[in-house]
């Protein structure tokens, strides 16, 4: 039987994506957690590139980038496919994964900013977020897919789940559920997949380690 292994990090959205590709198929892995201030040789020398997780190892080889993962995954193990089989519909999933990945590194940025550039993430995060309501949502769809949870639902984690602990630690509301309807249900929806509910960091433990995050950043900025 093939050896899977996952080296992730506790609060990080990207490994959830891959953690949660991997329970939807059925495949069973080890879990290695890492310490991001102390990288381990292993990590290191699975990933030398960028040195980051996830970094997913198959028979002793190492595939990362989250995206790229997770459609190795759909390759590897065709069963409960996370990419619609039609070629247009793919394209589409695909343009929507896309854009989903281009958003995702300055949106994080919600909480590690403050005045002007903290208002262009804002910015960032509300046109994510009419964009899938306008356009990715339309129709009343339960996932981007139609009744089954697939890669754009995945890829769309950081509204899910990380935008609300991003303006928790940043003190300030971005997401308002009366004027992105199609989205606020999507949410529901897709935190009500139980794979997805059993499977997510703690709220509260995340925030915390933010917070600190946050006061180091700004300190460091104002040195």
């Amino acid at each position: 039987m093939a050896v899977v292994k996952l080296f992730g990090a506790w609060l990080s959205p990207y490994v959830y994506k891959v953690i949660w590709a991997l329970k939807l198929k059925g495949i069973p892995y080890e879990y290695i957690e890492e310490d991001l201030s102390n990288k381990s040789p292993l990590l290191l020398q699975y990933n030398p590139i960028h040195k980051k997780v996830p970094v997913l190892v198959h028979d002793g080889k190492p595939i990362y980038e989250s995206t790229v993962i997770l459609r190795y995954i759909d390759e590897i193990w065709p069963q409960n496919p996370l990419l619609p089989a039609n070629p247009y519909d793919r394209a589409v999933a695909l343009f929507w994964i896309k854009f989903a990945d281009d958003k995702n590194p300055i949106i994080a940025k919600l909480y590690q900013t403050e005045g002007e550039e903290q208002q262009a993430v804002v910015n960032e995060w509300l046109e994510m977020l009419e964009a899938m309501e306008e356009h990715a949502l339309i129709g009343g769809k339960k996932f981007f897919g139609g009744d089954e949870i697939n890669m754009v639902d995945i890829a769309f984690c950081m509204v899910a789940h990380w935008l609300g602990v991003f303006e928790d630690t940043a003190g300030l509301k971005v997401f308002e559920p009366h004027k992105f309807p199609q989205v606020s249900s999507w949410i529901q929806n897709f935190k009500s997949v139980p794979i997805i509910k059993d499977n997510l960091p703690d709220t509260d433990k995340i925030v915390a380690y933010l917070k600190r995050r946050k006061e180091m950043l700004l300190t460091s900025k104002s040195n």
